[in-house]
């Protein structure tokens, strides 16, 4: 079974990165890292929430959420998971929605957080790595923060919807998004209907 890192920082469509998380859970084991500020923005989009005191409570509530055992969740100040060290081998790593905040710390190496950490490893050890940054419209230093990783071969994907598949609802919309979101990393999975 694959391995994969997936984060979700503060910025706003985390939908977005829940519905690739569910999917990515279907076929490989997932370590999942979410900000604080990350907690209330889910909650009040989604309806879901998976705040707690303990680490042990919230990896309980996601379990429950998605029905996997596969997935472990690692608090944002835990820079001792095993997620922070480049001998902890994965496939590659998401963040999803990826804030500015992050997306800066990434770029620029200050690894601030277990988030930023873990994605620098990532960087380091040459594995894939999709940042999907929310925010619009992009300032010069977004762009050139995204510019930079991306010479670095990160893969920048903006959850950007596309309409030649027709859709008919938001969540066909959102299925769209995050099909790409898995696209990016080579995973398979029927999300959304292809172009033929």
């Amino acid at each position: 079974m694959k391995k994969y890192i997936f984060a979700i920082t503060g910025a706003s469509g985390p939908v977005v990165g829940i519905r690739a998380l569910k999917k990515l859970a279907e076929v490989a084991e997932v370590h999942i890292l979410i900000s604080s500020q990350s907690f209330s923005i889910i909650k009040f989009e989604s309806g879901i929430d998976w705040s707690g005191k303990k680490d042990m409570d919230i990896q309980r509530k996601i379990r429950e959420y998605f029905g996997a055992d596969n997935i472990y969740y690692h608090g944002e100040n835990n820079m001792a998971a095993t997620v922070s060290s480049g001998s902890f081998k994965t496939d590659g790593m998401f963040v999803a929605p990826c804030s500015m905040k992050s997306l800066s710390g990434i770029a620029n190496g200050y690894a601030n957080s277990l988030i930023e950490r873990a994605a620098d490893v990532t960087i380091k050890e040459g594995r894939p790595l999709v940042l999907s940054p929310r925010e619009m419209p992009f300032s010069a230093i977004h762009l050139e923060n995204m510019l930079k990783l991306a010479r670095m071969g990160v893969k920048i994907a903006p959850p950007v919807p596309g309409f030649y598949h027709r859709p008919e609802n938001i969540n066909d919309l959102v299925d769209f998004m995050a099909g790409k979101l898995i696209d990016a990393m080579g995973v398979e999975h029927n999300i959304y209907k292809r172009w033929s």
